[in-house]
């Protein structure tokens, strides 16, 4: 199996559409105001965002990005107006990570791993 994509609540999906341009996603499916699809710009992966009329409280799901250029990228995007939670910060898992929310609050983790994103340390043999 490969996961093929992951879907977000929105509450204003023309919002998240802005917010999701801006980060640098290409917008692939435009059904506005109920859905939207966005493609990664590396690799196949895509995700989406669909209109619900509330919002779930947090959910504890937080969508990673990985980025090979992520103190760069989290600055141009901060100089784009975007807000970060936290700042790009070494974790002990060994991968660098910045966090932010969508318009709808949803959580993202941009981040860079390198080796370390499949093959840790303590990876289980299988």
């Amino acid at each position: 199996m490969n996961l093929n994509q992951i879907t977000l609540p929105a509450i204003d999906v023309d919002a998240s559409v802005a917010f999701y341009r801006d980060m640098g996603f290409t917008l692939i499916v435009d059904s506005a105001p109920r859905y939207a699809r966005f493609e990664c710009p590396r690799g196949d992966a895509t995700f989406s965002v669909h209109r619900v009329d509330a919002l779930s409280p947090d959910s504890g799901v937080v969508v990673y990005f990985e980025c090979d250029d992520l103190d760069a990228r989290v600055a141009s995007l901060q100089a784009r107006g975007l807000v970060f939670d936290r700042p790009p910060t070494d974790e002990r898992w060994l991968w660098r990570e910045a966090r932010l929310k969508d318009p709808a609050g949803n959580v993202l983790c941009l981040f860079h791993a390198g080796e370390n994103r499949k093959n840790p340390p303590w990876r289980v043999d299988t």
